[in-house]
């Protein structure tokens, strides 16, 4: 089967989005410049601090600079965030207390979530083993948010609602800001002490504002995803209203510290290049997510999102139907990445979540989502999950390689 043709028509009916995703990338870089001139960014921010991490102006004017692109009162960022795990946690810990409940409104949080919150797991510090309760309000049979049932769902104890942008690995779309806009009015109304916490993961720069700037109190995220330009090495960032940034910072090191501390490693300027080089990164990944889905789409399979719908994050699912599809499909992308294309993905345990996962991640950053990956776990509808890009044409050579490993539907 030749798969040229499909690649072609794709790019052929993708110009008017792909013009209209560089117009969005020209809007958040906009803002990414407009930060970095007021806040007087320069060579002598590059340098970092060892120890304790005191007084490094370079962290300090970042945490500044990205408060500001993303419309929030403060914001951290820090290379001791393992993960956006890592970081969701520390906000979850750092806001609640024994006693509150934590109310998820989109179902089935993302695997690696459910031992910090103790649903599954051996306990070892999990949100309820500290007498957090947990609640989650399931999505309607059509995938979306149960707009009625959320109107009802607040209570006193309501501490904190969690809001996953990204689908994860589930089948849903993935909620946009208006969505996200919508569900801090509802909860605003039922309850204004219930403080609204967005799992930023995979949604950074794809619209042209984020959750701070339209009610969401505290946000957190992954710089091997979209925020650190795929070329960040490790860590992540918290942001929102400054009394919740403090609180999940006091997490991360001790209260007391909090946001003071946290040396840099002399990565302030991949920190900084990174955010620059972010809009465009996400851009790319966004265009290859639409040409991955039309041609997929062409071939029979279903595909979530559909080609020609608005991006919300940067994942594109495809649903493939059996275990070797989605094991060829993998193997196909990794023999056409720039590091380990000799390597064959196999499906195996993965630390924190409950299915095994097959996983083509032959990226420059080890685990870098916002570099091309796809992976997905080996469970029923053998669902694989396109992620990031760093330029269009790269994701287009690779997926000739995956249409011709798992043919047509």
């Amino acid at each position: 089967m030749n798969s040229y043709p499909h690649l072609q028509a794709a790019e052929k009916a993708l110009v008017p989005i792909f013009s209209g995703i560089d117009a969005t990338v020209k809007h958040n870089l906009k803002k990414v410049l407009n930060a970095f001139r007021y806040h007087r960014v320069g060579t002598h921010h590059f340098a970092g601090v060892s120890g304790y991490g005191h007084d490094d102006l370079g962290r300090q004017t970042l945490d500044k600079v990205l408060a500001d692109v993303m419309g929030a009162e403060a914001a951290a960022v820090r290379v001791q965030f393992v993960s956006g795990t890592h970081a969701i946690a520390c906000c979850l810990f750092g806001v609640l207390r024994p006693g509150d409940e934590m109310l998820a409104v989109a179902g089935a949080p993302y695997d690696t979530l459910e031992e910090v919150i103790g649903l599954r797991g051996r306990g070892q510090g999990s949100l309820m083993e500290f007498g957090i309760d947990y609640r989650q309000l399931e999505l309607t049979a059509e995938g979306e948010i149960d707009w009625q049932g959320l109107g009802k769902a607040i209570s006193d104890r309501t501490r904190v609602v969690l809001i996953q942008r990204s689908c994860g690995y589930s089948w849903r779309s993935s909620f946009s800001i208006a969505d996200i806009e919508k569900i801090v009015r509802l909860v605003k109304e039922q309850n204004p002490n219930t403080i609204c916490f967005v799992d930023n993961c995979y949604g950074e720069f794809i619209e042209d504002k984020e959750p701070p700037a339209v009610g969401a109190d505290l946000i957190a995220g992954s710089l091997i995803k979209n925020l650190g330009g795929t070329i960040v090495t490790a860590g992540g960032y918290v942001a929102g209203t400054a009394e919740w940034v403090e609180a999940a910072t006091c997490r991360l090191t001790a209260p007391g510290i909090g946001s003071s501390g946290g040396a840099t490693f002399d990565q302030n300027r991949l920190l900084f290049q990174g955010l620059f080089l972010a809009p465009q990164m996400v851009g790319e990944a966004m265009k290859g997510n639409h040409l991955t889905a039309y041609v997929f789409e062409q071939l029979g399979y279903p595909v979530n999102p559909l080609p020609m719908a608005p991006r919300r994050d940067v994942i594109q699912a495809i649903q493939l139907g059996s275990p070797e599809k989605l094991i060829a499909f993998c193997r196909a992308i990794q023999q056409h990445s720039p590091i380990g294309s000799y390597l064959d993905p196999v499906p195996a345990a993965m630390p924190g979540y409950e299915s095994e996962l097959v996983m083509a991640g032959g990226t420059f950053i080890d685990g870098s989502t916002s570099e091309f990956s796809a992976d997905g776990p080996l469970r029923e509808p053998y669902i694989v999950f396109c992620q990031g890009g760093t330029h269009w044409t790269h994701i287009a050579i690779a997926l000739e390689a995956a249409i011709v490993a798992v043919g047509e539907s």
